[in-house]
């Protein structure tokens, strides 16, 4: 596995190697000890590409691992394995006197994820190394990456095999900030004890009972999500869902049914379910941006997990599959509220498309039918549809009647139950509901961009629901809030940009192409807080640039603010290349050392590319 993590032949990154990513996203595999003993646990390879994490345990480190062996090699295979066919066994041996891990896959495709080499000699050599430079972006002098070489060909035969190949990627992947923070708290044994991991735990707003840690279990740690800026427990459902529903951001959405230009692109109802997730959708169209499911599988979400177990049938003629596609994919970003403009429609049926362009339309009808199949697949709470209505009596009553007809006790058609006439009701009472309205929402979900980013934020949190309670300044009835004049500063957000790890090539064409990283730091809220400081720019290293610099921030409404982290490659005669971002909101965001997993422009994960920054949030 170690070779297959490190050797490859040609000039592709880590993280763009097949096999590799799947490691990434992880496997889940039996574990055998007897015949009645027998567990199923999600093993998946960690960023540094130096562990495997599973369920519940201490990670297995590659440097650990003597050989892994394939089919019922060893005793327990051969005992108890018999039910399962040998390609899809495999066999861990351990240094040292660690007993071996015996592994079944689901398939024999998935067993060889994990034990095969790419160019099967499991070896080396000088060009190779150049070649896995290249790969993770990092641009070394040839003299000093020969002497690297040199140092860990202990067998003096211009190959790295076995432990050298190790040795190498232990010395390629060392993090030295990492090394200083974990020396600074541990003692002259170079082991965390019990009250020193404390003291860092307490530092960072987590304090937990730990035994002793090493240098790469301090290390694991702040790979892992407790290491995330984003706070775990934000993800999910955390906020009071029983106030009115006025009391709530939104996510929303514009233009949903649209799957390219507003202009003369074809509509689909893919983008209503894709937008659903996200909380908001006009049917209407949307582009480049989510033009497939490529940047569906993000770190935070399930969208694409959920959209591949979904599929949609063959069968259906292809406008309604278009329908049900673009629907699918609002919901799966988390919208709730789904803008529909009605136009009339030939034969008595109203029709969606986007008003006086060259957009193709569809029914309203296998919209509203794809709006009930897909709408609770990924939140249960209240959808909106917000119908912009440029149909005549006739059409409007038949629209009145599909609405009945096809989501029948789904749609609302009065007051609820001992509710107060005066406000609206709660998201948690209108669970598995939907509402009809008229006042249009609109954001435009085709094209990448701050914007979409910022949007992406707001929802992270909560669950990823599709709707985020609105600070209490904004709930109040008698409140006296100015977003213009919000009085002085309250908080200030220090930020150290310390390192990033393995950002991706903008041009995978040219290997030699390396990038100049820059970190900018945004925070988007009421006008007096908006701003942006960035740090200077790393020349040629995408794999481990390193910065050591401070960036703060004076915030007069923290509860409102968005925190934008970008990753830009440095042009001097051009503009800045877009490399990766992470938005979310102050509130949610963790202090003390956090990785910021980064992603696309498309807001796909760009795993396992990370930003290292040291965060402290202090009111005035």
């Amino acid at each position: 596995m170690v070779s297959r993590i490190v050797n490859d032949g040609e000039a592709r990154g880590l993280s763009e190697d097949e096999d590799v990513r799947a490691m990434l996203r992880g496997s889940r595999l039996c574990k055998i000890r007897s015949r009645t003993w027998q567990k199923e646990r999600l093993y998946r390879l960690q960023e540094d590409g130096m562990s495997v994490w599973f369920q519940r345990r201490i990670p297995l480190f590659v440097q650990h691992i003597d050989a892994i062996r394939e089919g019922h090699q060893s005793e327990g295979l051969r005992h108890f394995g018999g039910a399962f066919e040998p390609a899809r066994c495999l066999t861990i041996a351990f240094k040292g006197r660690r007993k071996n891990l015996d592994l079944v896959a689901p398939t024999a495709e998935e067993a060889q994820r994990w034990v095969r080499d790419s160019n099967q000699d499991s070896q080396m050599s000088f060009k190779e190394i150049k070649n896995l430079l290249r790969m993770v972006n990092v641009d070394m002098n040839d003299m000093y990456a020969y002497r690297l070489f040199k140092e860990c060909d202990h067998s003096k035969n211009e190959r790295l095999e076995g432990p050298e190949i190790e040795e190498f990627l232990r010395r390629l992947l060392k993090r030295p900030e990492l090394e200083e923070i974990f020396h600074r708290y541990s003692g002259e044994d170079r082991v965390l004890s019990a009250p020193e991991l404390l003291e860092f735990l307490e530092d960072q707003g987590e304090p937990k009972q730990h035994e002793l840690m090493t240098l790469d279990g301090f290390m694991m740690y702040l790979l892992s999500p407790e290491g995330d800026a984003l706070d775990p427990a934000h993800t999910r459902v955390f906020q009071d869902m029983d106030q009115p529903l006025a009391h709530y951001f939104v996510s929303s959405s514009h233009n949903t049914y649209l799957t390219d230009s507003q202009i003369g692109g074809p509509s689909s109802t893919e983008a209503y379910v894709r937008y659903h997730d996200a909380g908001v959708a006009e049917v209407s169209r949307f582009g480049s941006r989510f033009g497939g499911d490529k940047g569906l599988s993000s770190h935070h979400g399930l969208p694409g997990a959920y959209l591949e177990a979904c599929p949609l049938p063959c069968s259906v003629p292809p406008t309604r599959y278009f329908v049900h596609l673009s629907v699918r994919r609002a919901f799966a970003q988390g919208c709730r509220c789904v803008e529909l403009d009605c136009w009339e429609g030939p034969g008595g049926e109203p029709v969606i498309y986007h008003g006086h362009t060259l957009t193709s339309k569809i029914l309203f009808r296998d919209v509203i039918q794809a709006v009930r199949e897909h709408a609770f697949t990924v939140s249960p709470y209240p959808v909106i549809l917000s119908l912009e209505n440029h149909c005549g009596l006739e059409q409007q009553a038949a629209m009145a009647r599909h609405l009945h007809t096809i989501l029948g006790d789904m749609l609302v058609t009065q007051t609820l139950d001992s509710q107060n006439p005066e406000e609206l009701p709660s998201p948690e009472r209108l669970k598995g509901r939907i509402l009809v309205k008229g006042k249009k929402m609109a954001l435009n979900f085709q094209t990448p961009g701050y914007e979409m980013d910022l949007n992406a934020g707001r929802f992270l949190v909560n669950g990823q629901c599709g709707y985020v309670l609105k600070p209490a300044c904004l709930r109040q009835p008698n409140t006296t809030f100015d977003p213009e004049c919000p009085g002085p500063p309250r908080t200030t957000l220090t930020v150290q940009v310390l390192t990033a790890q393995q950002l991706p090539k903008l041009n995978a064409e040219k290997p030699n192409s390396i990038v100049d990283p820059l970190v900018r730091i945004e925070i988007h809220g009421v006008p007096a807080d908006c701003a942006r400081k960035e740090t200077n720019y790393v020349l040629n290293n995408g794999f481990n640039p390193r910065w050591g610099q401070t960036l703060q921030f004076q915030l007069r409404v923290p509860e409102l603010a968005l925190v934008r982290f970008v990753v830009e490659d440095y042009d001097v005669t051009s503009p800045n290349d877009f490399v990766g971002q992470f938005t979310l909101p102050l509130s949610s965001l963790k202090q003390g050392y956090r990785h910021i997993h980064l992603l696309s422009k498309d807001g796909a994960s760009l795993s396992p590319a990370t930003l290292f920054v040291h965060i402290c949030i202090r009111g005035s």
